[in-house]
């Protein structure tokens, strides 16, 4: 088995992981031929990262002019530790209110504590009408755990 096969992470690790981090960099096309690169929050729904943002973003623009993005989580100190995964995806903007309302309480909540509050919910209402949902549905995945070589390279 080669190095690159040893150190895929399985897919329930892969599931774990995406669980566990909390942003996800989205990279995106520029108008200018550079990656534009973001911070987002995120849930994950059937094996698919889904993310709200202003419709007015640059990166909803870049979007729209191309649907490519690449997605990356990582963690890790030493090179022995790294580990992450990295998602090439086609991404598709929903502009309808419920869908990005739905999406919105989902997100807060997640980032709130777990619990879906009238306060959650009306800062929901007050966004969701600016935000357009982001559902990136996967290419492509690759993913590393340098902690699978046991320090041996």
């Amino acid at each position: 088995m080669n190095r690159r096969e040893q150190i895929k992470l399985t897919a329930a690790e892969q599931a774990e992981f995406l669980e566990r981090h909390r942003v996800v960099v989205c990279a995106t096309n520029g108008v200018h031929g550079w990656p534009h690169l973001m911070p987002l929050w995120y849930v994950v729904r059937e094996d698919q990262i889904w993310a709200w943002t202003y419709a007015k973003s640059q990166k909803v623009r870049n979007l729209e002019r191309d649907p490519r993005a690449t997605l990356q989580l990582e963690d890790g100190e030493a090179y022995t530790e790294l580990r992450g995964v990295m998602i090439e995806a086609r991404t598709e903007l929903h502009r309808e209110y419920e869908v990005v309302a739905a999406l919105g309480v989902q997100l807060l909540a997640r980032y709130g504590g777990g619990e879906v509050t009238r306060e959650i919910e009306a800062a929901v209402a007050a966004q969701a009408g600016k935000r357009v949902a982001l559902q990136f549905v996967p290419r492509r995945t690759t993913s590393w755990d340098h902690r699978k070589l046991a320090g041996t390279y």
